[in-house]
């Protein structure tokens, strides 16, 4: 087999390769950044996160509950004090509405480095500025989006920025990592299809938490990699240990994320991607235990700890929501993924059969993504796209590999047609978010008046995504 990107890095210069490097983040940057979406209200989520921000500051807090079927009620909770140190009585807090029957399944203050950043941003930023009245989050003023209540809140505005600088923070990992294991031209090409993204570059728009643990997802799988092959560097084994400490302080998927790893490392064995060390097994155990016992304090002790997560599971599996949106066969994430970035999953998959079996640097990746899928598929009433952005880097990666392998036939004009190709399919992705997640009028969507009734994308459900691409019209 010919060879990969790889060996074309040696005809690529450093000093060439950080230019492109730069060009190619500064236009992810500015998609990421620009404000594009369709939906400019504030999801359910973002309610949720915005009021655990707020609530950091301390003080008397009223706080809107949501009900099953029935109008918001409103919670009066005294916060003793301010930033981590509220986190007890946020946790009590948690606790008190959920214990109800009428309440909604609500996201735990558990998922504490997104909302405590959140808060520390909105502090510099904001100071002591007021919050919007409840009612007024979802009022859109024409296409004056500085009015959106993601630009005049504090909390919201703060919680959108930090998700919005964690997804591009993510999309250069993604490009420094692939040029790591692959090579500077493969690693460009990665960092090309990472800055036009579709589900990234959603997640940029919104004030969620899925950019920001993908993240750390990445960086953990990156640090994973570097321990394997540097096993005697103290330096990758900090950034491991505090990398893992820190994505199980951001969100409960941290533990999909930790199995895939751990398989990856049983992998080991034979894969032979490196070394695994006593030390790189310590702190690979170590540090999550650690961010677990920074939970478990934060929370108010292990019992409050234990019954956020145990109500948590109970209060979702009766979730209308989850029932009607979360359930489906094994494969529904390929039908997800088909949807909003096919191009790049068709070469993935052939990567899997072509390239995997002879490179076992994205046989590293192949073993991740096969572990944490076969968790993740069989979660009850627990599918959503938004989970498999943990995946895109390693998809990426592949198809960059692939399309490498198709452009052999063409010889020096290989590298050529390999960087127009990469071009064409970054084109085919932003055209797929723009079908997605920005207005439907949209002359490049080309669809008649008639489907202007689609509901903008928020939620990545496959009814939502079918109506979107035009699988499913809407009466």
């Amino acid at each position: 087999m010919d060879e990969q990107p790889k060996p074309t890095a040696s005809r690529l210069s450093a000093r060439t390769f950080w230019i492109l490097f730069l060009l190619i983040s500064v236009v992810g940057t500015a998609i990421r950044v620009s404000d594009s979406a369709s939906w400019r209200r504030t999801g359910f989520d973002e309610l949720i996160y915005r009021r655990y921000v707020n609530m950091m500051d301390g003080g008397k807090q009223v706080v809107p509950v949501f009900r099953k079927g029935q109008p918001m009620s409103v919670w009066t909770k005294d916060v003793e004090r301010t930033g981590a140190a509220a986190m007890p009585d946020l946790t009590d807090f948690f606790l008190e509405t959920q214990e109800s029957k009428e309440t909604e399944c609500e996201l735990p203050p558990t998922r504490f480095l997104y909302i405590y950043t959140s808060w520390l941003w909105k502090c510099v930023q904001f100071g002591n500025e007021p919050p919007m009245p409840v009612g007024q989050l979802n009022a859109v003023s024409g296409d004056d989006r500085s009015q959106d209540a993601d630009h005049r809140d504090p909390a919201l505005a703060s919680l959108h920025r930090v998700a919005c600088l964690f997804v591009t923070l993510l999309m250069i990992a993604g490009g420094l990592f692939a040029s790591r294991v692959f090579g500077r031209g493969a690693g460009l090409g990665v960092l090309a299809l990472m800055a036009f993204d579709p589900m990234q570059i959603h997640f940029s728009q919104h004030a969620l938490i899925d950019g920001f643990f993908t993240f750390w997802a990445v960086m953990a799988l990156w640090t994973t990699w570097e321990c394997l092959r540097a096993p005697n560097d103290k330096r990758w084994l900090i950034a491991h240990g505090a990398i893992l400490a820190l994505m199980v302080l951001t969100k409960e998927n941290a533990f999909f994320v930790y199995c895939a790893l751990a398989a990856v490392v049983i992998a080991n064995r034979w894969a032979k991607w490196g070394t695994v060390s006593p030390r790189f097994l310590a702190v690979s155990v170590i540090a999550p235990g650690v961010g677990v016992l920074l939970l478990m304090m934060l929370a108010g002790g292990a019992s409050s700890f234990i019954a956020v997560y145990s109500t948590l599971v109970a209060k979702a599996q009766n979730l209308d929501y989850a029932r009607l949106t979360g359930d489906g066969p094994w494969y529904r994430y390929f039908i997800d993924l088909m949807i909003i970035s096919p191009i790049v999953l068709i070469l993935a998959i052939g990567a899997l059969f072509k390239i995997v079996p002879v490179r076992k640097e994205l046989m590293y990746f192949t073993v991740f993504v096969a572990a944490s899928y076969l968790i993740m598929c069989n979660v009850k009433y627990g599918m959503n796209l938004r989970y498999a952005s943990i995946w895109e880097l390693p998809l990426r990666a592949a198809a960059v590999l692939m399309v490498w392998e198709l452009c052999k036939r063409f010889g020096q004009r290989r590298e050529l047609v390999a960087t127009l190709m990469i071009a064409g399919i970054c084109a085919l992705e932003f055209r797929q978010y723009l079908i997605l997640g920005t207005d439907s009028r949209s002359s490049i969507i080309r669809q008649e008046k008639s489907d202007e009734n689609v509901v903008p994308l928020y939620e990545l459900v496959t009814e939502q995504l079918l109506q979107r691409v035009n699988v499913i019209k809407k009466d």
